[in-house]
């Protein structure tokens, strides 16, 4: 071996050591995005209950969580351009930590208004984190490993939303019995009441792991030349004239509406079905995400290019939304062949299978999305967490299809658009460089 290869060796390696930390520190931070971001699947159908919503005013609870994307993603990419990566992730967490409290208030009154403004602020602040962390990931390492390190940072967003619900249905759920019927003003009060302690506690980790965060060895990322420009109408300009960005910003938004549609809202529907332990149904969904993950991982891209297991999953996604829309809510065959004897009806394990179909689409999409922005990153990244927007219609959109003679079952047509356009950008949409 010459010295120059024995120094690159040594060089590499180094810079390994030197990023396992940043790390484990930004994997933490995705487990906390997506224990945070996966409660909206247990608290939808919970407050749909205690407070006698409507399909329609129990979607705004997702929506409100998720249109603050639309408002503050690209504030906060201004934002992390003033403070840096590491404060504004502190930042976000902040924030997050003020929705906690806000949810104390929310719950001894019972106002519906409350609970939404309390969903904005935790969308906020969640907003700010993913615009600081996402592209932290994508260049804390080399570019040609972007995917990988994303699709791990999936599995831990993922799991945490297989453990999300179970640890509310274990501290807030548990110390009430036969809630699937209709409740009395003092079960409200109780049930309502049981929100404060859990968001109290959650509420004063967040703070704390703020301030551990700002005061952590996280290193700041190289500032790059947009950070010294205030051009900021010439970058989002720029950023737009790239096709694959702007594309896979609308994917993106057909993807999130489709996951925030498979984990979101089947604990509403199995409530509607008068299925037990509704609160838990988010985590079926993403037990199959966590799947999801792990496989490509495997097989991406040594055995399956991005693009073809991006084609792949939408096709999924398609004969599992057909499979919903026209299933039996009384066959429990599935569940059965699979469970072993879990009495869950089909169409609940369907949309479960959805997580499985989904896994794949973010950290594909992301990195495909922005290639070739160089100095642009943040701005292309704020522009496609602004694809988060989607959760907020997705479910609204969902809840107004349920009003059709086939009822919430039908309202899951509307994922049919979104995986057709995630079909179209991983067939041609990501291989666009000019709009001519």
């Amino acid at each position: 071996m010459s010295a120059t290869q024995f120094n690159d060796k040594q060089e590499k390696k180094e810079n390994q050591q030197s990023n396992a930390l940043p790390m484990i520190i930004v994997a933490g931070l995705f487990f906390i995005l997506g224990f945070a971001t996966w409660l909206n699947g247990s608290l939808m159908p919970y407050l749909k209950q205690i407070l006698q919503l409507s399909p329609f005013e129990a979607s705004l609870i997702l929506f409100s969580f998720y249109i603050a994307v639309t408002f503050t993603a690209l504030p906060s990419a201004t934002i992390i351009r003033k403070v840096g990566y590491k404060n504004g992730m502190a930042l976000g967490m902040a924030t997050m930590m003020i929705a906690g409290f806000l949810f104390i208030p929310a719950a001894k009154t019972q106002i519906f208004a409350l609970f939404l403004f309390a969903q904005l602020v935790m969308g906020t602040g969640i907003t700010l984190l993913q615009t600081a962390v996402n592209p932290y990931v994508v260049r804390i390492g080399p570019e040609e490993s972007a995917a990988a390190r994303i699709s791990i940072m999936g599995i831990l967003n993922k799991g945490a939303g297989v453990v999300a619900p179970m640890v509310f249905t274990a501290l807030i759920l548990s110390g009430f019995q036969d809630v699937s019927g209709e409740l009395s003003q003092v079960q409200i009060d109780d049930m309502a009441n049981s929100l404060i302690l859990p968001y109290l506690g959650m509420a004063v980790f967040l703070g704390l792991l703020a301030v551990a965060i700002k005061k952590s060895p996280l290193p700041e990322l190289e500032s790059e030349e947009e950070a010294e420009s205030e051009d900021h109408q010439g970058h989002l300009k720029e950023a737009l004239s790239h096709p694959n960005l702007v594309l896979g910003v609308v994917a993106l938004f057909f993807y999130v509406a489709a996951e925030v549609i498979a984990g979101d809202t089947i604990g509403t529907f199995a409530l509607s079905l008068g299925v037990g332990n509704y609160t838990m149904m988010t985590s079926y969904t993403m037990i199959c995400m966590v799947a999801g993950y792990i496989l490509g991982i495997a097989l991406i891209p040594k055995f399956i290019s991005q693009q073809k297991a991006l084609m792949v999953s939408a096709v999924i996604g398609l004969f599992l939304t057909a499979g919903i829309v026209f299933g039996d809510n009384n066959s429990f065959a599935i569940a059965n062949a699979i469970l072993g004897g879990v009495e869950l009806p089909d169409t609940l394990v369907l949309i479960a299978f959805l997580g499985f179909a989904n896994a794949i689409v973010w950290p594909a999409v992301f990195p495909l999305a922005l290639s070739g922005m160089g100095k642009l990153t943040s701005v292309g990244s704020a522009l496609l967490v602004m694809g988060i927007s989607g959760g907020a219609f997705g479910p609204l959109f969902w809840s107004l299809s349920s009003t059709s003679s086939m009822g919430e079952q039908g309202g899951y047509l509307v994922l049919l658009p979104c995986y057709l356009f995630i079909l179209f950008y991983a067939v041609k949409g990501c291989k666009m460089k000019s709009w001519k």
